[in-house]
């Protein structure tokens, strides 16, 4: 097999066993640690591994020409990967790979509006159906905050919003923007929790859908609407701005580009909060198989490349959390309940689908677990005394209003 030499030289930790196309067993051993079997039922898998294993492994898994044997399963396998990443980005030829992804980014990260559109509804205009079988009841599709070891995810979801009302400093009446506003969940309980009026903007039209929907079902038509509408559309002025799980979509061409608008339209003493993913490593480029089949367009940036943007543009950053093992957690979550109801997953879409969704949410918690990935929250302010001078507030207004938020959610 091609990739022999490859993988031979990667493997410090643990085994990985190939049986190839043509049944040959080729044994890969470093130091103690867990044994995995891969077998590949496609003889052009042995090519396809060796010039671009990064993308070749996703497209095998989710097309069953790779299958994981003897009792393990792909998070095993990644998880394998992930201990021995060091290695394999070491390798001169991974690291001509990387530089050249990292040459492409701003071609493979070019979002204007007719592409952002295009983008966000390959994902997020899936059925409704999935994501109710493995989200949270209120669907909210970023990182939970787990306050204590053991919580349920719609407990750790209730967590996230109040975290995220307690940084924006709501009063009742003022006017937010939520961008990037999903379903809907946030924006509404926002409204519920401190009386502001909300706007919230999406690209899917699925979402605008059924966040509309729920505002009238909620009797909050009058305070909460949803707009399908990008960010870069948007006029008016806000007191709070909130945005989450949406900058990884925005494109590191597009970063001054966002934070001017957002200076545009908050207010002179307005406050604006950033969730995003981000990455402990320097800037790089994005998984060419999460790129071609989960998020096209999409990147989770370096602090100092979202810092710099920031700086250009005049903001005040107020403060910064990471948040580290919290996705890892949520995404655990979210593949127990996906993997619970594949069988429901299956009739929706097909086999190809189901598997193509375990390497995705496998492959993520990996990441956040054992290979740098992480979230960011991120306070900004058009004046430097926008906001109290000590972070006491936050934890007063969780500690005042978690009964509250307990009714709100």
């Amino acid at each position: 097999m091609l990739a022999s030499y490859l993988f031979r030289s990667l493997i410090k930790e643990g085994a990985l066993v190939i049986i190839d196309a043509d049944g040959k067993r080729h044994v890969f051993e470093g130091a103690p640690g867990p044994r995995v079997t891969l077998r590949l039922h496609d003889r052009s898998l042995h090519h396809r591994l060796l010039l671009n294993p990064k993308l070749a492994v996703g497209e095998g898994y989710m097309e069953g020409t790779l299958t994981v044997e003897d009792g393990a399963d792909i998070y095993t396998f990644l998880e394998l990967a992930a201990r021995n990443i060091t290695a394999f980005e070491r390798h001169p030829y991974q690291k001509l790979q990387n530089a050249l992804a990292h040459t492409l980014k701003a071609i493979h990260t070019y979002n204007p509006v007719h592409r952002a559109r295009k983008n966000v509804a390959h994902h997020y205009d899936l059925s409704g159906a999935l994501y109710d079988l493995f989200l949270d009841r209120d669907r909210q599709y970023s990182c939970a905050y787990f306050n204590e070891a053991g919580e349920s995810l719609e407990a750790a979801q209730g967590n996230k919003k109040l975290h995220l009302a307690a940084k924006l400093l709501l009063d009742p009446g003022q006017k937010v923007l939520d961008i990037g506003s999903g379903w809907g969940g946030l924006a509404l309980y926002l409204a519920r929790l401190a009386g502001v009026d909300v706007t919230g903007i999406t690209l899917s039209t699925e979402q605008q859908k059924v966040s509309a929907e729920r505002a009238g079902e909620a009797g909050l038509g009058e305070r909460v609407r949803f707009h399908l509408r990008d960010y870069r559309q948007q006029t008016g002025r806000f007191d709070r701005i909130v945005s989450v799980g949406m900058f990884e979509h925005v494109g590191t061409g597009h970063y001054r580009e966002f934070f001017a608008k957002v200076r545009e339209l908050l207010t002179e003493d307005g406050v604006m909060l950033l969730h995003s993913i981000g990455r402990m490593d320097p800037p790089g480029g994005t998984n060419p198989w999460l790129r071609k089949y989960i998020f096209p367009g999409g990147y989770t940036p370096a602090l100092s490349e979202v810092l710099a943007a920031v700086e250009d543009e005049g903001l005040w950053v107020t403060d910064i959390e990471i948040l580290r093992l919290h996705y890892a957690e949520t995404l655990r979550e979210w593949r127990r309940r996906f993997n619970a109801n594949r069988l429901a997953i299956k009739e929706i879409y097909d086999e190809r689908f189901c598997r193509m969704w375990e390497f995705y949410l496998a492959g993520s918690e990996v990441a956040f677990r054992h290979m740098g990935q992480m979230v960011f929250q991120m306070q900004l302010a058009r004046r430097q005394d926008a906001v109290p001078l000590t972070r006491d507030y936050m934890i007063d207004f969780e500690r005042a209003h978690r009964q509250r938020a307990i009714l709100a959610a």
